[in-house]
């Protein structure tokens, strides 16, 4: 856990997927057309906190879809980069953006598709229900499963990592 708490101490960019990373990976479809996902609140939250702390919060997704964009908007995420299947280019661009190294960023996935990220970046992170070859490569794997608290966990892992958890706690007693 020391080396995941290194590693974590240095990251000033944190990058998730959404399907089976932000959401349980259902997506529903209405007879309209109209595409519904659920979002867990803590997940929320916890993306709000981390960013207050100064580290800059990103989602790549490879599906189109207005309610993650509505989402995104509402936990204060400004980097959203939607339809990439491969997600290697919308990485490259917000590294050249925001002027940070790989090795300054996390990535977060679930599946084969989110493998070359998680595997160019400092620290490469897996949800507990993701794929289980997803697993095998990743620095370090949630306890909650994707949609159900991942994303939480990993935001409180960069704080505690980086000294700023109990400050950000402290200010809701």
């Amino acid at each position: 856990m020391l080396d995941i708490l290194q590693k974590a101490s240095k990251i000033k960019l944190i990058v998730f997927d959404v399907d089976g990373v932000l959401t349980d990976r259902k997506i529903y479809f209405a007879n309209d057309g109209n595409e519904y996902k659920a979002f867990n609140a803590h997940d929320g939250l916890g993306l709000k906190l981390l960013l207050s702390t100064g580290v800059e919060v990103g989602v790549i997704t490879a599906r189109k879809s207005t309610i993650v964009e509505k989402r995104m908007r509402e936990a204060g995420v400004i980097h959203l980069y939607q339809g990439y299947q491969d997600k290697r280019p919308a990485l490259k661009l917000l590294l050249e953006k925001l002027q940070f190294t790989p090795e300054q960023t996390a990535y977060v996935g679930d599946d084969l598709i989110d493998l070359p990220l998680m595997r160019s970046v400092g620290l490469g992170i897996a949800v507990a229900d993701a794929d289980a070859f997803v697993c095998q490569h990743a620095d370090w794997i949630t306890k909650a499963a994707g949609g159900r608290g991942a994303a939480r966990e990993v935001c409180e892992l960069i704080m505690q990592a980086q000294g700023t958890l109990e400050a950000v706690q402290k200010r809701f007693l």
